[in-house]
């Protein structure tokens, strides 16, 4: 991502997914490029175009930003298509729509009707449609898309929205669809804003080192920042060497401190005990996971015995820092605070590794870049797998003693605290 993308566009972990799925040649991607206006996938007659996920964010009216997500044909064949419906079926961890695509000529069976119920099973919402309708209307038989969107909803229990991306005949209707089955902007989980008033200050530390980008705040700040502006308060930007002067200047008292994770103990140290002090990976944690079932992870630090194995994930890769607190300082806090020889290993990217359940603990980043889906996802899969997970600012404000003021806005975390008699 250039910094001009990363300073304007909305980020990919804040956009709605939008994924389309269905056999090879129904014109998955043919219905992207229509939605979008714009050729962003590969079009071609010839089966299994599409081999990877495409994903291309756009603005999409009257939705707003969204990625929409062209995937491979999930009637693919041999090993190698096997493995592109694997690579297929994991868009549904990070999915917010669903979009079941039917080829018109060959219709609906078996196939699409297991689609669905995988879909459904996931608590996705999911909207069919006939594409190719214009091959059916050809001959000036207008009836024959009826008689075939009919067989559609008899077999898959739902009315499918007859299109035709070649003439854009339909493409509006899908829009509405689309619109009207997405959660609306105003009911969408808040980073900060809920937990403050017009005219509030919310002070934000922000430390400026070599893990700094060059000219620039690291995206959760930035979406902080503009977080507590929509809502009319006002956020003051400190580095953590200036909080005790800051604050001091202020004239009044700040609805809160959001430090960041590696700054705690300077912040706690200079923000007064009647101020509430959180972080920005905490408010992460509750923005794109769950943080009572996070702040519940932290009692298996405790538990760790020599030998245990701990996988530190992150959802992005990045240079590494001669510090960098996944492989470095996280691991020097671990052993500090539990004193065990433990395995610790490290994972980046879109999906976890497998076996799971061989880990006694997963310590996750802030999922900056991650929806929420995603996150809940992971959180998901590391429960099945019986091994309790921590993000970041969790772990640090843990390990550096600044529980339970860290959480202690959040009533549901302080529950999860006390419940766990951590």
């Amino acid at each position: 991502m250039s910094l001009n993308e990363s300073l304007n566009d909305t980020p990919r972990g804040e956009r709605l997914h939008l994924a389309v799925f269905g056999r090879r040649n129904a014109g998955k991607s043919s219905v992207i490029n229509a939605l979008g206006g714009q050729e962003t996938s590969i079009v071609s007659p010839v089966s299994g175009t599409t081999t990877d996920p495409v994903y291309q964010p756009m603005e999409l009216l009257p939705v707003g930003p969204v990625v929409l997500i062209d995937t491979a044909g999930l009637d693919d064949v041999g090993d190698l298509g096997q493995l592109r419906i694997h690579k297929t079926m994991r868009i549904l961890n990070k999915t917010d729509l669903a979009l079941v695509a039917v080829d018109a000529v060959h219709g609906a069976c078996e196939f699409e009707l297991e689609l669905l119920r995988t879909i459904a099973a996931r608590e996705i919402p999911s909207i069919v449609f006939l594409n190719k309708i214009d091959l059916l209307t050809a001959q000036g038989d207008e009836g024959e898309a009826d008689s075939a969107a009919a067989r559609v909803e008899a077999v898959l229990g739902c009315k499918p929205i007859c299109l035709s991306a070649a003439t854009g005949f339909g493409i509006g209707e899908l829009k509405t669809a689309i619109a009207a089955a997405l959660p609306r902007g105003e009911d969408k989980f808040r980073i900060v804003g809920d937990l403050l008033s017009p005219g509030d200050l919310a002070v934000l530390v922000v430390p400026i080192d070599k893990a700094a980008p060059k000219g620039r705040l690291i995206l959760p700040q930035q979406q902080t920042i503009r977080d507590i502006m929509e809502c009319d308060a006002v956020a003051v930007v400190t580095k953590e060497q200036e909080l005790g002067h800051t604050l001091a200047a202020l004239g009044r008292k700040p609805r809160l401190v959001i430090t960041d994770s590696q700054a705690f103990l300077k912040a706690q140290a200079d923000t007064p005990k009647d101020v509430p002090l959180t972080s920005f990976s905490i408010l992460f944690a509750r923005y794109k996971g769950d943080l009572p079932r996070l702040v519940s992870g932290v009692r298996a630090i405790s538990r760790l015995r020599d030998g245990d194995r701990v996988l530190i994930a992150e959802a992005c890769t990045h240079h590494r820092q001669s510090d960098d607190i996944a492989t470095v300082k996280i691991p020097r806090w671990l052993r500090e605070k539990t004193g065990r020889q433990l395995q610790i290993e490290h994972a980046a990217g879109s999906d976890f590794p497998e076996g799971l359940e061989q880990y006694s603990l997963i310590i996750h980043c802030g999922a900056c870049i991650l929806n929420r889906r995603a996150m809940l996802q992971r959180m998901e899969e590391a429960r099945v797998a019986g091994v309790p997970i921590v993000n970041y600012g969790v772990f640090i404000a843990y390990v550096h003693g600044v529980f339970p003021r860290a959480i202690e806005m959040f009533p549901s975390a302080m529950l999860a605290w006390a419940d766990e008699g951590i």
